[in-house]
């Protein structure tokens, strides 16, 4: 009974994981205290940090909340850190905490306009090349203002409903043949159109995740860390706007040519085109859902887009805080579109809840950090180097850590230890804020190598639409790496080479001041 029960104890520990990652995490839970008591604090911190990273590498087997608040408590108990640590970073960063649940709350009630607009723009451009442009920069446009989570949420839904509403046409069509050897002929046509169509989805699919991080990086609200970052260089919307962008716009021109020159050459599993037997299926569908739109519906639309030139004019001027303007646009979508229940308000909280959980284990980690002092000897070896040399080593230290973990994490770690730096004169005010355009544009845009890097990507890869599409981790991987060499050396050329001329060009000129 006692085996019974123990068997059933381990079987339930982290759910459906491997067995050898539910070992993993066990041996970390032991061996923290002992490292920790009996052979060096210091090194049982960098330890705890290599384990969080690895639940966030291994997101897949398991999300990493779970096993990476099982190590945060235990650090917290054996004391590593204090709750009063852990108290005060979250409270210092309580205004992404307020992004993550209103803002993206606040778009899941204009999903309605959202996939209203995409579908326009699938069906209405005809050339793959331009609409691969047009996803990509769509998707940037749109993660500059919005969170990017909520932009591939969107375009997952988009690309879901597609498939169905193709896949609904070939099983009824398929009811209607009547011989073996007609069936036998259409079997085949539909599976190579079927195949060269989830190739087109893979395609679009990818280009607007990759839209995301060309335009996430560019504004305060692009990305959480991008919000952390402001905040600790007390910049507000457009100022971080222009202080990325001399790097930002040139990695954003490069990434639109990337996309353009991969789909003109078919490379890299792209240059699919939609089948015409497909874009016809959908022409019209879409015409019979335009058909049946009640006025209703039409008025939703339009309540919707006002909503969304108020929410770009609040975030470009500042107007509130960021995730004050998003309880904003919760409370004016669902007064204006007739959402009162309290049950249809809580399903938009559900895909940022889960994350906003994750980004406060983050804090107590990165309170871990703060009191064993571990990012110290790595910061000292930086500040030895020239300045310029500084904002590369952060710029690659920063991307090679987010490819394989979790760009939010790392971005939040960095921009602390060089606040620290900054606090204890080690670095000028000046070259704090140089080392802010490093950091974040390098958590930003190396990132997207792997899946583990971006919550968007991750979020892809784990949606059910990745398996009907075939897209992989390692297909993904494949298919960002065109992306992911452009992006990571024009960003470094653009650390290295314009950053600082450029900035004081603009100081010159009055559109900002240096310290």
């Amino acid at each position: 009974m006692e085996t019974s029960i123990l068997k059933t104890a381990v079987k339930n520990f982290l759910g459906n994981s491997p067995d050898w990652y539910k070992l993993a995490i066990i041996i970390f839970l032991i061996a923290n205290p002992l490292i920790f008591f009996f052979i060096n604090p210091f090194v049982a911190g960098w330890l705890l940090v290599i384990e969080f990273i690895f639940t966030l590498a291994m997101a897949l087997k398991c999300y990493p909340l779970q096993p990476g608040g099982l190590l945060a408590i235990e650090a917290v108990i054996i004391g590593m850190t204090s709750p009063q640590q852990v108290g005060h970073e979250i409270a210092n960063n309580l205004e992404v905490v307020l992004l993550l649940i209103f803002m993206v709350a606040g778009i899941y009630f204009m999903k309605q306009l959202l996939l209203f607009a995409f579908t326009k723009l699938l069906l209405s451009i005809k050339s793959k090349r331009m609409l691969a442009l047009a996803f990509c920069l769509a998707s940037a446009f749109l993660s500059a203002f919005l969170d990017a989570l909520t932009v591939i949420a969107v375009v997952i839904s988009v690309s879901l409903g597609f498939y169905s509403i193709y896949n609904n046409f070939i099983t009824n069509q398929h009811d209607q043949l009547n011989s073996e050897h007609d069936n036998h002929i259409e079997a085949e046509k539909k599976k190579q159109t079927l195949e060269q169509f989830r190739a087109f989805l893979r395609s679009l699919m990818m280009h607007a995740g990759l839209g995301t991080a060309l335009g996430g990086v560019m504004t305060m609200v692009g990305e959480p860390q991008n919000l952390i970052i402001a905040k600790n260089v007390n910049w507000d919307f457009v100022t971080f706007f222009i202080r990325m962008a001399p790097v930002t716009l040139p990695v954003f021109i490069c990434g639109l040519l990337v996309c353009f020159l991969v789909e003109h050459f078919k490379l890299f599993g792209y240059g699919a085109e939609l089948p015409e037997r497909v874009r016809q299926v959908l022409e019209d569908y879409d015409k019979k859902t335009s058909a049946k739109r009640t006025r209703k519906e039409k008025a939703q639309l339009i309540a919707q887009a006002m909503i969304g030139i108020w929410l770009i004019v609040a975030l470009a001027f500042h107007l509130a805080e960021v995730g004050l303007i998003g309880l904003s646009v919760i409370i004016l979508t669902t007064s204006f579109c007739g959402i009162t229940e309290e049950h249809a308000l809580g399903k938009a909280f559900e895909e940022a809840l889960p994350f906003t959980a994750l980004l406060t284990v983050f804090f107590s980690i990165v309170a871990v950090i703060v009191d064993q002092q571990l990012f110290t000897p790595f910061i000292q070896f930086v500040l030895q180097v020239s300045e310029t040399s500084q904002l590369s080593l952060f710029y690659l230290f920063n991307g090679l850590l987010s490819s394989v973990s979790d760009n939010v994490f790392v971005g939040t770690v960095y921009i602390n230890e060089a606040r620290t730096a900054l606090q204890e004169g080690l670095i000028s005010h000046k070259q704090f804020e140089y080392l802010a355009v490093a950091i974040n544009t390098g958590t930003n845009l190396p990132s997207v190598a792997t899946p583990n890097g971006q919550a968007a990507f991750l979020f892809l890869l784990t949606s059910a639409l990745s398996p009907l599409i075939r897209l992989s981790y390692g297909r993904m991987v494949m298919m960002a790496l065109p992306y992911t060499i452009v992006m990571t050396l024009v960003g470094l050329l653009c650390v290295e080479f314009l950053l600082i001329p450029v900035t004081e060009m603009m100081v010159h000129w009055g559109l900002i001041a240096l310290p």
